[in-house]
């Protein structure tokens, strides 16, 4: 059962997407989990079958418990079952009253504090992160804090996330992990107290926790058999832990909430197709087109404008945390960010220091500051660093060639008012050239070695964030319809910018594309991404001159694009590449 929040003891299996004997692969959704948030899909971490399921569809499992058993291949799956969990009785739904987790274990054998606190520990914001850095504190050493209150700014391998604190009133008595730090999921890295008058004690305390194993109550989520408190001492499932819950809570997936609340969507008023009634984004949307209960918008309020609720400052997490240090008040100062927020420039403007001029002229250019030193890589940046070092073993060649645009040009013209962007008509036309050609979508699979077929035409496309490269994936490209594909590129781009993507989300692409084209870039070379078997580079489009017998001078202007694609050379040739952008010209033009 993984952490799907910081303070999540436990949580339900709302449904198990696979089967008992299923072959599962690495990223595949398994199973949804309802957490005190929301429901979210738990990906498999490696390829196996699926053995045995220990929680059912509507059970209740501590975190850290096993909910199932996996094995490597089919052949194992008796001997796995056998064993069992450490060779202890299935794990055992939670009781309501199950226990709280212990104090942090001290590294150096401390005894904790005799003394009402609560640990916070590092939160999973993904299933398959380990690891996390702590980027920012927002509030300072001493301070109150109450449930809901923005806490610390945490950086996973995907995103950088805001993390509230969801336990009870006190005071921050102690940092354990500093801004910059790192600490595993489920390590403490910080400590909460109850009376402020405990605070000198818990700082002492906290410099003992320092590397400290995380606690047994707050693992990260686990795919394989391993021995676990939960699973000797079992316990039937109350039933009220499976009634829905109480107060008429509206269970929606996170961007189904956020689409609601910009389109005005009344989501009490929307049906759910999810499981157990459940809305996604696809109810928000069709509630919108159906006309579905709208909450009215303020009067004379402008369409991109924002409010903040009253009393609350806008603000950015290091401009907050930057002005609780320094003892701002926020109220007091001007915000010049989107929207009137409040920006760390502000808040240094406020203590006194001068804000940088901009260069009005030439004659200034020498006078630019320019970055220097070394900056560590963020999450994101590391991984996309070690794909790009992954490819270096690779056999490549590249082939290119002029696609006429034209047609292809006045066709984006007449979908573009509907939604479509040019991202999902370029996948499409893609998809049904890459349909023609398997090899195209095929890879070099190492373990036979041979030719690795794929039965779906999963197209990735690049998208570039800032400080960070990831490429969310249109599956089955080829059966779904350009609106469609247009439909979901735009959820998934939404996502890739929250931070949100799933795993299966982004890696599970069997053809890739990458478009530099809107930046002006006539024609360039891609590097190939690790376990694929092609990649198709997309130059800008430009107007050139032709031979035309039928043009009264003998000549004709039209729109032409470069395109260039990066093969593997071990299960790919070069009369492959070359046939199949013959067609990719022929689907465009």
């Amino acid at each position: 059962m993984p952490a799907l929040s910081s303070t999540m003891k436990e949580g339900r299996v709302v449904e198990w997407l696979k089967s008992e004997g299923d072959t599962i692969e690495s990223g595949e959704a398994i199973a949804t989990i309802e957490s005190d948030k929301a429901d979210m899909d738990l990906e498999a971490f490696e390829d196996g079958v699926l053995a045995k399921i220990l929680v059912g569809d509507g059970e209740v499992a501590q975190v850290g418990s096993p909910i199932a058993l996996v094995a490597d291949s089919s052949d194992e799956v008796d001997s796995i079952i056998a064993a069992g969990v450490g060779g202890a009785p299935p794990a055992a739904a939670v009781t309501e009253d199950a226990a709280a987790p212990t104090a942090p274990a001290s590294s150096s054998g401390a005894k904790a504090p005799d003394c009402d606190f609560e640990a916070v520990y590092m939160p999973a914001l993904s299933s398959t992160m380990t690891e996390g850095k702590v980027v920012s504190w927002e509030i300072a050493l001493g301070d109150s804090i109450s449930a809901g209150e923005p806490m610390l700014t945490v950086e996973s391998d995907k995103a950088d996330m805001e993390v509230e604190h969801l336990g009870d009133d006190g005071f921050l008595a102690a940092i354990v992990v500093e801004e910059g730090g790192s600490a595993s999921v489920g390590a403490p890295v910080a400590l909460i107290a109850s009376n402020e008058a405990d605070i000198p004690v818990l700082e002492a305390y906290a410099l003992t926790l320092s590397g400290a194993a995380p606690p047994p109550a707050q693992p990260a989520a686990v795919s394989s058999p391993s021995p676990s408190p939960a699973a000797s001492a079992p316990s039937p499932t109350p039933k009220a832990a499976m009634a829905p819950p109480a107060g008429g809570r509206v269970v929606a997936s996170p961007l189904a909430k956020k689409i609601a609340s910009e389109m005005g969507i009344d989501l009490s008023t929307v049906s759910g197709s999810g499981p157990e009634g459940r809305i996604t984004v696809s109810d928000v949307e069709a509630a919108a087109k159906g006309g579905g209960s709208k909450k009215e918008p303020a009067a004379g309020k402008a369409k991109n404008t924002w409010t903040p609720a009253p009393g609350v400052i806008a603000a950015t997490p290091t401009a907050k945390a930057l002005a609780k240090k320094n003892k701002i008040d926020l109220s007091t100062v001007s915000g010049t960010g989107n929207f009137g927020r409040v920006t760390v420039t502000d808040v240094k403007v406020a203590m006194g220091e001068k804000p940088a001029k901009k260069s009005t002229s030439s004659s200034s250019a020498s006078q630019v500051e320019l970055p220097s030193g070394v900056v560590p890589y963020t999450g994101m940046q590391r991984a996309v660093s070690n794909n790009m070092e992954a490819t270096l073993s690779v056999p490549i060649f590249r082939v290119s060639r002029t696609i006429e645009m034209d047609a292809f040009n006045a066709l984006y013209q007449s979908v573009k008012p509907n939604g479509v962007t040019l991202s999902a008509l370029i996948t499409k036309a893609v998809a049904v050239a890459v349909e023609k050609h398997p090899i195209m979508n095929a890879a070099h699979d190492p373990v036979t070695p041979g030719i690795k077929y794929n039965s779906e035409i999963n197209i990735a496309n690049a998208v570039a964030l800032d400080g960070g490269l990831i490429t969310p994936v249109l599956k089955y490209a080829n059966e779904k319809s350009v609106q469609d594909l247009g439909d979901e590129w735009r959820e998934l781009v939404g996502k890739a910018k929250a931070g949100t993507l799933k795993p299966s989300e982004f890696q599970s692409g069997t053809f890739a594309i990458t478009n530099l084209g809107m930046f002006g870039v006539s024609a360039f070379d891609a590097i190939l991404p690790p376990g694929t078997g092609t990649i198709l580079a997309l130059g800008g489009t430009k107007k050139v001159v032709v031979p035309d017998q039928k043009a009264v001078l003998g000549l004709k202007t039209v729109s032409q694009m470069e395109v260039t694609v990066t093969c593997d050379h071990r299960p790919i040739y070069g009369s492959d590449a070359a046939l199949f952008l013959k067609t990719l010209a022929n689907v465009m033009e």
